[in-house]
């Protein structure tokens, strides 16, 4: 079972440079709709959503921010209530107070002493504070309401203290109750206002590299998209793990915790083992006897054969040891027997040997596909030591001053090549799982998963055919060939770096139109195909009033006990 061990190695995909592309054949894709937030720029993203609010509704900018933590700074949902409920119901629903409460109005000048209903004492007025729903109450009680909820996770949308009263308090006046007591409280709640702009924001999430670079990046479009941060991440906005297109997000969670877990090691043990019936240990068969007295129990193993994996035992043979020296037991139905010769355990059941095939079967299939996977990575580790091979042959060809000055198609080949060793790469777990029955048995027919099986493997072998080419040609010593067979390896590259770019959008097109599309369950979503790969996020124009540093990244990396948001 070595060749599909469980290391983090042979699953995890490797970081590699981007590679620009200057031919115009991969110039077609859509300009970036990504940007970077850092530090410098978060002030300027969140007031770029403000504004819109403000001038729309024409509000202060707390109540277009508390609308906007509301609906998760989500400009569009906010304008959509707007339009189909009215200005009063949006407001209600984010607890909003535009006017004074006709109840109690705002006095102009506070009365010189004022009852609070919260601690029954009798206080200065001006000691108190009144929020625009109209309740007043001591600045003390204020104060402690304030401190408990921000020490609580809920500093984002802290709500009056009077009796069912939804209205959110003023941050302002907050600020300063909170400030005058503890400084550094106020700074944290200020803050995390601000970054409630990421937090609390289903169009901004923060880069999972690590150590973590400090960026956040926002999208303008839909969710399930590649992105690459400034610092060269590239990952998948809707899970955050690595860019695993085109395996849905679903899928690429469920075979991670496959290669991790070693379930298919449990498997092996399952089907190549067996449970001695005294002391409920899988022991393995050592000899042609039946007699489970002369079997190796697993579990008396010495330590150095029983830390090595399953599978090698087979060539590190050691003593034969008794399980148990009063218990005999047949190997082949398992029962404890005294005399076997009277043991029963010829008659057939089926049940038991169905479930041993389909574990087998299953454990070859996953091999298959994990064997494929673990091909494909591996070539990538090795082709992207080609980058600096692929420089010295264009300067050796340059410095020869060879007939074609023009040697983008040797850059735009390798990158070429890189993409579609990941895509090839993520093509077999998803379909591992497209087509094993497990998550897909009840929407489709036996024969229906054999038609469109053989049409993903159709698309999907002649994609590896091409890259394979693609790899054998870049890997040709062609900085010694003369002019004519440069020229002529040339063509070659270019041939093979647009068909491979075709072919792969027909394997996406397939898997999003034939093989998910027809799907009741649209959970399983891939990104769209980009010919450059994952889309290399823009700077967002940061404020020249905030410090130009990286942020300090999300706040389980901050603090023990992370600010409460509202993110799924």
């Amino acid at each position: 079972m070595e060749d599909y061990g469980s290391s983090e190695d042979d699953y995890c995909w490797y970081e590699y440079d981007s590679i620009e592309l200057e031919d115009t054949e991969f110039q077609n894709d859509r300009a970036p709709s990504s940007k970077v937030i850092t530090k410098a720029s978060l002030l300027a993203a969140q007031k770029e959503d403000l504004q819109r609010v403000m001038d729309l509704l024409s509000l202060k900018e707390h109540h277009a921010r508390t609308l906007l933590i509301h609906y998760r700074w989500d400009v569009d949902k906010v304008l959509t209530v707007f339009v189909e409920k009215g200005k009063d119901k949006l407001y209600a629903e984010a607890g909003v107070i535009v006017k004074e409460h006709d109840g109690l109005p705002s006095p102009q000048f506070p009365p010189s002493r004022v009852m609070c209903e919260i601690c029954l004492e009798e206080v200065p007025g001006i000691d108190t504070t009144r929020m625009e729903c109209g309740h007043c109450f001591c600045n003390n009680c204020w104060t402690e309401h304030f401190i408990v909820k921000i020490n609580e996770g809920q500093s984002r949308r802290i709500r009056c203290m009077a009796y069912k009263c939804n209205a959110i308090c003023e941050e302002g006046k907050i600020i300063n109750l909170v400030e005058a007591r503890d400084p550094n409280l106020a700074e944290k709640f200020n803050r995390f206002l601000l970054e409630s702009y990421i937090e609390d924001n289903k169009r901004v999430k923060w880069c999972p590299s690590v150590p973590h670079c400090g960026n956040a990046i926002r999208i303008e479009d839909d969710e399930y998209c590649e992105v690459e941060c400034a610092c060269g991440q590239q990952f998948c906005f809707s899970c955050l793990c690595e860019a695993h297109s085109p395996c849905s997000c679903q899928m690429w969670e469920l075979w991670t915790k496959k290669c991790k877990d070693e379930s298919e090691s449990i498997n092996w043990i399952t089907v190549n083992t067996k449970t001695c019936p005294n002391c409920c240990k899988p022991v393995e068969k050592n000899g042609g006897c039946n007699m489970r007295s002369k079997f190796k129990p697993w579990h008396l193993r010495p330590p150095s054969v029983n830390a090595v994996p399953v599978c090698s035992l087979l060539v590190n043979p050691d003593p034969i040891l008794v399980c148990s020296p009063r218990a005999s037991t047949s190997w082949k139905c398992g029962g404890a027997v005294n005399n076997h010769g009277a043991h029963g355990c010829g008659r057939y059941k089926e049940e038991h040997e169905k479930k041993t095939e389909l574990a087998k079967t299953e454990l070859m299939r996953y091999i298959h596909y994990y064997n494929h996977f673990k091909a494909h990575t591996d070539s990538f580790k090795a082709e992207v030591k080609l980058k600096a091979k692929m420089q010295a042959k264009i300067s050796t060809l340059e410095v020869r001053e060879s007939g074609s000055r023009d040697f983008s198609w040797v850059s735009n080949g390798l990158c070429r090549l890189f993409r579609s060793r990941r895509i090839l790469s993520y093509s077999y777990p998803f379909a591992y799982y497209m087509f094993g029955g497990e998550l897909f048995k009840e929407e489709m027919t036996k024969k229906g998963l054999e038609i469109k099986r053989n049409l993903f493997e159709d698309q999907q072998q002649q994609l590896e055919a091409n890259v394979e080419r693609l790899s054998m040609f870049l890997e040709e010593p062609f900085d010694g060939y003369s002019d004519d067979r440069v020229m002529g390896t040339r063509m070659k590259v270019i041939n093979l770096t647009k068909l491979t770019d075709d072919l792969c959008k027909k394997l996406y097109e397939c898997i999003g139109n034939d093989l998910l599309g027809p799907l009741q369950n649209q959970i399983h979503i891939i990104a769209p195909y980009r010919s450059k790969g994952a889309e290399k996020a823009e700077e967002f124009p940061g404020n020249d009033s905030t410090d130009n540093n990286a942020l300090p990244g999300p706040p389980s990396k901050r603090f023990k006990k992370p600010e409460a948001s509202s993110r799924g």
